[in-house]
């Protein structure tokens, strides 16, 4: 089979992403490549469609358990012959997967790398007919990345072991010098390197001040029922009082760390990606190992430690391409804690130093105040060309004002106190606070004490963060974090230097949505469209549930949602569905029709006419594979030839094995093109034009008939 063949019958789409085309041919040319493409951009795609083109096994080297087990879990589900080999499986399972690598049953071959080095297991490999080395999460393999992984320095032998065999290194994220290391640890240097757009336009982007974190959490998520979130936490005592928090207010939520047993993390990753719990609070131990692609949303509860990091974690919500949210809350005290983890840690000076730029540039993300997407794409040396307007700032960009009386007011309350105060207390002095901390230093006899009292603690804290960020004071982070005068701090209260800021803003519940008018009202079809979703979502958890496996195993999201637009009644247009495959449409395509054919029962005059014209495409499609020519399929429907090709041309754009060429001859399609082109008539284009230039000569038919062939 090609390469498109096989991708639409094991996985049912029509074409391929952008560069997934030219990666495949590379490794099907047995040249070595390097794919980075983001979270969700179809990385699987690019070793499992040569997979199955090739003779022989793939080996895919895979970092964690729960993650080769979804993805063949997966692959099983769309009819290919896969299986992963690690340490939960019995001696007898082993033995029965090692005679089918052996007999050549297998295609695909995942095997984390502990077990690949282990009794010298990779003996057994090299008796395989391999065809392709896949690594996964290829960051892994290197000191750079911000998953190392020791285990994972050992693979260069897989090259050493099959010089001729093309590998592949797969990762979402890798600056240059990271992507330089890891083909180099593999033996692959000169290895073509693939980057795909890290853009992920369906995702929105938004932060938020670290304050009220559990009560914003639970507006966020009460605007999205039905769907699923991961809740990003730095400790582990931070996942267990977030969960106890939502569960308190109803929703189903769970907490997820590398404390807890490891029987009770496996029952709660099941349970989330059978769709059991709603929102998972976890730290980033969690979400590597899974291939849940209906994540609609991620939030960070702080701040990561680098853009790598947040942008992986970020890619775990809308793998399906569905729209989905991001948030993240930051506090200047995140960026304490971080650099305390840094200066605490065993690493190397020098990794420290490259540490502390990658969390400045955290920092620079956070405080942005131009288009977010612009400095996450900017980061992975990708430039964009205008603004989302999918991201906070797009929806809300920043409003300035003159804001250098407030600054001279917290710069001469740190100098009065002799720059031996921290944020907290610096604010008590601003707002005058009747305290322990303000009388025991006699900070209440200052002439500073309570000249800011017109503004909230937290609007002094926005703003004082903000002059920390723009570099109007400094802070000692040696001596209890107290905040100290610097030159541009002089210049500010000898009245040389003006300061802006920008205007603080109170949370606002539309503002975390990305929404600033109110939703607007839904349309007929968008109302029936999202209850028939509904109703195919509760029918895929009945299947899923009842065959034990993750519902977006059956279908994702995105297929619901393109079956509940298109409304397929019968074979052939539910395979024109996006993710519907030969296998899938054997397991479940009768089932999912039936519930359509109900729903539009059910909602009498929805979807009639859409019915209706299914049965006659399906009948004049079943004459033409009887064999009848277009005048007897005519002549038995009562019907116009004329119409007659126009269905046969639908059912051939919908991928139906439809002969048309046998309908026009060569040199009456190149005078039709060709006249064509010089009208530049584009797909959809009115053909009256087309018929007209060419005298009538050819009817409607012929010239639809030579339009659908130059098309495809």
């Amino acid at each position: 089979m090609t390469k498109e063949q096989v991708l639409k019958k094991y996985f049912g789409y029509d074409k391929f992403r952008p560069l997934q085309a030219d990666i495949i041919d590379t490794i099907l040319a047995k040249q070595d490549c390097m794919v980075l493409m983001p979270t969700g951009g179809g990385k699987s795609i690019c070793f499992q469609v040569p997979a199955l083109v090739m003779e022989g096994i793939t080996l895919v080297i895979s970092p964690l358990i729960a993650l080769m087990q979804d993805q063949v879990q997966s692959l099983k589900a769309n009819g290919v012959p896969a299986a992963f080999m690690n340490s939960t499986l019995s001696m007898v399972e082993l033995r029965t997967i090692e005679e089918q690598c052996k007999s050549g049953e297998l295609k695909l071959l995942y095997i984390s790398p502990e077990k690949l080095f282990s009794n010298n297991y990779l003996g057994f490999i090299k008796t395989l007919n391999v065809n392709q080395i896949a690594i996964d999460e290829s960051h892994c393999v290197s000191n750079w990345g911000h998953d190392f992984r020791p285990e994972y320095i050992q693979l260069k032998v897989l090259k050493e072991a099959f010089p001729s065999v093309p590998m592949v290194a797969l990762t979402a994220t890798a600056d240059k010098v990271t992507r330089k290391d890891i083909l180099t640890q593999l033996g692959i240097p000169d290895a073509q390197i693939f980057i795909s757009s890290f853009d992920r336009p369906n995702l929105s982007l938004a932060v938020l001040p670290g304050r009220n974190r559990l009560k914003i959490i639970h507006e966020f998520i009460a605007k999205r029922p039905y769907q699923s979130g991961i809740i990003y936490c730095l400790s582990r005592k931070n996942t267990e009082e977030v969960a106890e928090g939502l569960r308190k207010l109803g929703l189903r939520a769970m907490h997820y760390h590398a404390g807890v047993d490891a029987q009770t993390r496996s029952e709660v990753q099941v349970a989330f990606i059978k769709d059991e719990i709603q929102v998972i609070v976890a730290t980033i131990a969690f979400g590597m190992g899974i291939d849940k692609s209906n994540v609609r949303f991620v939030i960070h509860y702080s701040l990561p430690s680098n853009v790598e990091s947040y942008y992986q974690e970020i890619g775990r919500a809308g793998r399906d391409g569905m729209k989905s949210d991001t948030l993240l809350f930051y506090s200047f005290g995140d960026i304490i804690t971080r650099k305390e983890m840094i200066q605490k840690s065993e690493l190397p000076d020098e990794m420290k130093e490259v540490q502390f730029a990658k969390l400045d540039r955290m920092k620079q993300y956070a405080e942005s105040e131009i288009c977010r997407r612009r400095i996450l794409l900017s980061y992975f040396n990708e430039e964009a060309q205008n603004d989302c307007g999918n991201c906070d700032v797009c929806h809300n960009p920043p409003k300035k004002f003159d804001a250098t009386i407030f600054a001279q007011k917290a710069l001469s309350a740190v100098a009065r106190a002799e720059e031996k105060v921290a944020m907290g207390l610096l604010i008590d002095i601003l707002r005058g606070a009747q305290n322990r901390a303000i009388y025991e230093r006699g900070y209440q006899n200052l002439k500073t004490f309570g000249v800011g009292k017109e503004l909230k603690y937290e609007e002094w804290a926005d703003y004082i963060t903000q002059l920390l960020n723009s570099g109007v004071i400094d802070i000692a982070y040696d001596e209890r974090h107290a905040l100290k005068l610097n030159s541009v701090s002089w210049q500010v209260l000898k009245g040389e230097r003006k300061v802006d800021l920008v205007r603080f803003e109170a949370y606002d519940v539309k503002r975390a949505r990305l929404d600033e008018e109110a939703p607007k009202e839904k349309s007929k079809k968008e109302v029936i469209k999202d209850a028939l979703f509904e109703k195919l979502r509760i029918l895929r958890k009945k299947i899923a549930d009842e065959q034990n496996v993750p519902p977006f195993v059956i279908f994702s999201d995105a297929t619901l949602s393109d079956m509940a637009q298109k409304r397929p009644i019968n074979r052939f247009q539910m395979m024109a569905v996006s993710g519907v495959g030969e296998q899938k449409f054997r397991q479940y395509g009768d089932e999912f029709i039936n519930e359509i054919l109900s729903f539009t029962g059910q909602n009498p005059g929805i979807g009639r006419a859409k019915q209706e014209k299914g049965m006659t495409f399906l009948e004049t499609f079943e004459m033409y594979k009887a064999g009848m020519s277009l005048e007897e399929m005519a002549a038995k429907r009562s019907l116009n030839p004329v119409t007659i090709v126009s269905h046969l041309v639908k059912l051939y754009q919908d991928g139906q094995d439809i002969d048309l060429k046998q309908y026009i001859a060569t040199y009456e399609y190149n005078q039709i093109i060709a006249e064509a082109m010089k009208l530049n008539i584009q797909k959809g284009d009115a053909i009256k034009p087309l018929f007209e230039a060419l005298e009538g000569v050819y009817d409607y038919a012929k010239l639809r008939i030579a339009l659908a062939l130059w098309e495809k």
